[in-house]
């Protein structure tokens, strides 16, 4: 449909003739982006002009304006028409009856309408007390009436931001911040608000804002390009949910993709990424000017009385060969020349981080625009240079991301291109895989004094998780692009190995130190056979502290730091030579032994629910205890459905279990019987915490048989049936017969939902197995569970057996 066809079918038919124009404009296939943004505008603009023409024809000095978005000629599919109806002042009672005429046919058509009716004066006044509104009028665009009333407001309102800037623009950053602290940063949520979000299209509209202030100007590359890939997702957000919507829910992503021709969500959102970086990038280096100029402006009076009227020079400060300071940045200095210097942008890099200064956006472009390639392999300068730019801390990141803004790091490591920007759907990771790489090289230059090689540790946690972007199993792809990447780097061939063990082995202590038996043999040499040598060991320690401290609050704690540093401990004394021995008992702790003696006199369960906060972990801010819930220490005589039975009682009382140890506890000398010892740590779903006799006469009914806790549960969840979200993936059960020598090891990975170890612990019982000792973890949505399970008689299960239970389980789970 053509401009004049839809001018005219509009003049013809009214508001039903815009309906139809403007739904067969959004159903064309043809026609999408920033065309059908303008096409929709001027649409619109042609209807309102023909509703105020019919309205206004006895009306003089009056003029209707678009603002914001729909200003910009940037009507999203469901978006809001932002209109101003400015007058001269003169005919009020005039003026409200074509604001009615205006106002009324926009809400019958069920369209989002944000209206006011001001004269220029009330209008810049109103700007003047409102920033929402000043950025508004900033793009003003005249629709209808009369032009000379809209061009007068439109002047004195650039006048007025102009003249106000160096009062504003620090009130509209300050407003930035604290918007980006609620909304948090978009190329990293899972589900971003595209609009409101630090790097969205607010934050552009802003840059727009800053750069007509005529104070600074935001890099212009790339910035257009990035808006207009957030603009059409919107569009194709608003076309897919028929909402006026900014969220990207995970829910509606796939369709959203679709819409745009893309090929799944992850690269949806991995496009959002980029131009959310690119946005974000572009406000750091305007805010930064801004200040720039504003502490200029102040300075330079006083300057220029204590010099009699001479002009100041410029104070250059020398980091390093080919790099000085100026002005609070990092730039080149002029005798520079990065045309000869291979090295230099790292050098660069690595004495701004070391300065913990931002690198000039200049010098970075300049540095992109001639910079040679390295040979192969690096000489030992860059090498250098890059592992003091990875333990220069947190002004580390920064940094990283100037070189990335402009190409630099995919030009030194080329394998980084399938990482960047790459999303992770995991309830742990709160960051994209390329900026965790680099968070956990900020928390691994904390740990340089632990270990003897910085070096290897450093760039270890860079490219632990390179192997993100290939098919398979990450950490052996990861391992075989480390080994060419380590080598092109520079390292030698004791080096790189070490590199490449590390990365194929960065999860390996705290899945072995949560999930299995550390009294077992077999787990302390499965991991001394994987590690080799002491020197990796310690590397290996240090690096899978910092990865987990890196990925988010629910991966480390001071329990499985406590844990990981105990297999730590065993294994070192394997490679020094120290086998280990048959599993010794862990001695009780008298809390411990008071419960099982009770027990076993007793003959029933006897329980401790307690606050136990841990202690911040390495890292975390004082006073922050970690979320693991209260402990519970429970002490049963052995019997059959201990583990269910527990299990289901705390999900009839809404505890979720964030950690589960089940072992047997020697008792005593002259205390008959085998009690079963439970030490685990839960936190109410909702609400407070049962009181510990309740949870005692439920288990003990559980116990006995006279508690139905497979109905209550069944009829708990028909009461109140769960909303659609996430279709998580099945559940996978595993049998691992190499680890242990005294027990068969089954692991379960789930999605975490109540009840779930209740059905694991019945699905076990059923199956005839004794649980000999359990080791249940949540991570976020997901569980990890490892049960060392033997038959009635003691021993390990043999090979079918094993695979039958673990196959049954796996049937029991996904029903």
């Amino acid at each position: 449909m053509s401009g004049t066809d839809v001018h005219n079918e509009t003049e013809d038919s009214g508001p039903s003739g815009y309906a139809a124009a403007r739904l067969r404009l959004l159903t064309e296939e043809a026609r999408s982006g920033p065309p059908r943004r303008s096409a929709l505008a001027e649409l619109t603009d042609d209807w309102l002009t023909g509703l105020f023409a019919a309205g206004a024809e006895e009306v003089r000095g009056v003029s209707l304006v678009a603002v914001g978005g729909y200003g910009r000629g940037e009507l999203s599919p469901r978006s809001d028409l932002d209109l101003l109806l400015l007058h001269d002042g003169t005919d009020g009672k005039a003026v409200a009856a074509l604001a009615d005429r205006l106002w009324y046919p926009v809400w019958d058509l069920g369209l989002a309408l944000d209206h006011s009716v001001r004269t220029p004066a009330e209008a810049r006044r109103t700007a003047g007390e409102d920033l929402k509104v000043q950025l508004g009028l900033l793009d003003a665009r005249h629709i209808a009436g009369d032009l000379g009333l809209t061009a007068g407001l439109r002047t004195a309102v650039l006048a007025d931001w102009r003249n106000q800037a160096p009062r504003r623009l620090p009130e509209l950053q300050e407003l930035s911040a604290e918007r980006a602290e609620r909304q948090g940063e978009l190329q990293y949520l899972l589900e971003p608000d595209l609009k409101e979000a630090r790097g969205g299209l607010r934050d552009a509209t802003i840059l727009r804002a800053v750069a007509a202030s005529w104070l600074a100007d935001a890099p212009r590359e790339g910035l257009a390009d990035a808006r207009r890939r957030l603009l059409d997702v919107r569009d194709a957000l608003h076309l897919t949910t028929g909402r006026a919507t900014d969220r990207l829910a995970l829910q509606e992503q796939d369709q959203v993709a679709a819409e745009l021709g893309l090929l799944d969500a992850d690269t949806l959102l991995r496009q959002v990424y980029e131009a959310a970086r690119v946005i974000s990038y572009a406000s750091d280096v305007t805010w930064r000017e801004v200040g720039r100029v504003l502490r200029a402006r102040a300075v330079r009076p006083r300057l220029r009385a204590m010099l009699g009227g001479g002009k100041p020079g410029v104070e250059r400060s020398p980091l390093a060969e080919g790099v000085v300071e100026q002005d609070g940045e990092v730039v080149l200095a002029r005798t520079a020349r990065p045309d000869r210097d291979p090295v230099l942008p790292l050098r660069a890099a690595a004495a701004a981080a070391q300065a913990g200064l931002p690198l000039s956006l200049h010098a970075v472009r300049r540095l992109a625009a001639t910079v040679r390639p390295l040979p192969t392999p690096w000489p030992a300068e860059a090498r250098e240079q890059l592992v003091t730019l990875l333990g220069s801390g947190r002004p580390t990141i920064d940094v990283w991301e100037a070189l990335e803004a402009e190409g630099l790091i995919t030009h030194f490591l080329p394998d980084w291109e399938r990482v960047r920007c790459r999303p992770q759907r995991n309830a742990v990771h709160i960051w994209t895989v390329d900026r965790h790489l680099i968070e956990t090289a900020v928390r691994a230059s904390e740990f340089t004094r632990r270990v003897h090689r910085p070096d290897l540790l450093l760039v270890a946690a860079l490219l632990h998780d390179i192997g993100k972007g290939w098919p398979g199993d990450h950490s052996v792809a990861g391992e075989i692009i480390v080994k060419d990447m380590a080598a092109r780097i520079g390292f030698d061939r004791d080096d790189v190995t070490v590199l490449s063990t590390l990365v194929r082995h960065h999860l390996l202590l705290v899945e072995t130190a949560t999930r299995r038996d550390l009294e077992d043999p077999a787990t302390v040499r499965s991991v001394a056979e994987a590690v080799r040598t002491e020197g990796t060991l310690e590397l290996l320690h240090a690096l899978t502290e910092a990865d987990a401290l890196a990925t988010g609050p629910a991966a480390w704690s001071s329990w499985r730091g406590s844990l990981v540093a105990d297999l730590v401990k065993r294994v070192a004394a394997v490679l020094a030579g120290d086998a280990p021995g048959e599993p010794q008992a862990a001695a009780p702790t008298a809390e411990q032994e008071r419960l099982a003696i009770e027990a076993a006199a007793t003959g029933g369960p006897v329980l401790s629910l307690r606050a136990h906060p841990e202690p911040p972990a390495e890292g975390q801010p004082p006073g922050d205890p970690e979320p693991l819930g209260v402990e519970l220490l429970i002490a049963v005589p052995d019997q059959p459905g201990v583990l269910p039975a527990v299990a289901g009682v705390l999900a009839m009382h809404r505890l979720t279990v964030r950690t589960a140890e089940l072992s047997a506890l020697d008792l005593p000398a002259g205390v008959d019987g085998c009690v079963l010892l439970l030490n685990w740590r839960v936190a109410a779903e909702y609400g407070s915490l049962p009181q510990a006799a309740r949870l005692r006469a439920d288990l003990v009914r559980a116990l006995d048989g006279t508690l139905d806790i497979a109905g209550r549960l069944t009829e708990r969840d028909a009461a109140y049936p769960r909303r659609r979200g996430v279709v998580a993936p099945p559940a996978r059960v595993s049998v691992h017969p190499a680890a242990s020598r005294l027990a068969t090891v089954i692991e379960v990975r789930a999605q975490d939902a109540p009840g779930l170890l209740f059905r694991i612990g019945r699905a076990l019982e059923d199956a005839s197995v004794r649980v000999r000792s359990a080791h249940v973890s949540t991570l976020g949505a997901n569980a990890v569970d490892a049960f060392y399970v033997t038959g009635p008689e003691g021993a390990p299960l043999p090979r079918d057996e094993a695979a039958s239970v673990a196959r049954k389980l796996e049937e029991t789970l996904r029903a």
